[in-house]
């Protein structure tokens, strides 16, 4: 403070990165300190065998005034006019978690956490077993999807079992036996709050489930992919806490977020896993600045979401992974989320000849003006 010292620091990416911007950042702008170069995300390698996987920027910081600044990225050096905390020539907007979207749309919310030590889960071969046995244990039993099962086309069951009467549960010995199983993990956790939840074992310790179709949210998704596959479920599955869903999402908000105008907030505010992203609903879907679109637009993006879902349907052999894997992704999805595309950034009033980090100074400006 008050010299003219210049410092620069190798750290991780993440203090770039979701929730962790406002507390830090707010802080170090706020003492009148800026970026005067910065070195964007980058594996970080050693001579060591075993090195692990480390994803690392480089930021230099100072009070000096004048100075050029540049940002370092694929080996180029790029001369900006600022540098903001998402490490972007863009203003310095900070993008805060919020408990509520800024505009009237369906809340999105975290699938239901087991907490069960795996007793409640089922693969197929246990969910035919069990109901050889038992066929009244059907109505206890549900399809179980998070991230790895949507994006991976997997297949996994759980028992549900909140309208289950206790003489029900005892007629099923394997099921009684699971139950027990689930008191006696809970039990055996550090955590209080888990030892309390052993007092309904059967359970899940953390229900959110709305039993409705929803939109398909992945929380975890590869950087590699253009998009990041969202979709539909139908009713009746449950989500686990490894996804996101937004109950009773329609064709039109599936359009705006499988967009690359909604990619382009994703990558600028998400967290990351290494460098995969990481969907926040606070994060990321609570803050994203959604568009007013005519009822002729909104017509339109809800026409080129379908189509997508329609081409989609044309591969059934192919997992989402595959038809979202840059190598293999088909021509006719990939022209399909082209016309997405102009029919979302058409809705929002942006050229197609725009590059991302336009689209992102843009998404800044209106998140700015809808906050203020």
């Amino acid at each position: 403070a008050g010299s003219q010292i210049r410092c620069a620091f190798v750290s991780t990416n993440s203090i770039c990165q979701g929730i962790a911007i406002p507390p830090l950042w707010k802080y170090i702008f706020g003492k009148d300190v800026h970026i005067d170069f910065a070195h964007r995300t980058f594996k970080w390698t050693s001579e060591t065998e075993d090195s692990a996987a480390v994803h690392v920027v480089i930021i230099s910081l100072s009070q000096v005034e004048g100075l050029p600044k540049f940002i370092f990225v694929d080996g180029e050096k790029i001369e900006v006019s600022n540098i903001n905390a998402y490490l972007l020539d863009a203003p310095n907007v900070i993008v805060e978690p919020r408990s509520k979207s800024l505009y009237p749309v369906p809340p999105m919310i975290v699938g239901s956490c087991p907490t069960d030590g795996g007793n409640l889960i089922l693969s197929p071969a246990e969910r035919d077993e069990l109901l050889k046995k038992y066929p009244d244990a059907e109505k206890f039993i549900r399809q179980y999807m998070g991230s790895e099962e949507f994006i991976n086309g997997k297949i996994r069951y759980c028992l549900w079992l909140k309208d289950a009467t206790p003489a029900e549960i005892k007629k099923i010995p394997p099921i009684y036996d699971r139950v027990k199983n689930v008191r006696d993990f809970r039990l055996a956790s550090k955590k209080e709050q888990t030892r309390r939840r052993a007092e309904t074992p059967t359970f899940f310790a953390e229900d959110r489930f709305v039993d409705a179709p929803a939109i398909f949210v992945p929380m975890v998704s590869s950087e590699n992919r253009l998009y990041i596959p969202f979709g539909f479920i139908a009713a009746g599955i449950v989500a686990n806490n490894k996804s996101l869903v937004i109950p009773n999402g329609d064709l039109y908000l599936f359009g705006v977020l499988t967009s690359n105008v909604h990619m382009a907030w994703v990558k600028t505010v998400a967290g990351r896993l290494k460098s995969d992203f990481s969907y926040g609903v606070q994060t990321v879907y609570n803050t994203f600045p959604f568009c007013q679109p005519t009822e002729k637009q909104k017509r339109a993006i809800e026409t080129t979401a379908q189509k997508i879902l329609d081409i989609r349907a044309d591969f059934p052999d192919s997992t989402l992974a595959d038809l979202y894997d840059p190598l293999t992704m088909p021509k006719s999805l990939k022209a399909a989320h082209r016309a997405n595309n102009a029919a979302v950034e058409a809705a929002y009033g942006f050229s197609a000849k725009m590059t991302e980090l336009e689209i992102v100074v843009e998404l800044l400006k209106m998140y700015s003006q809808k906050i203020s």
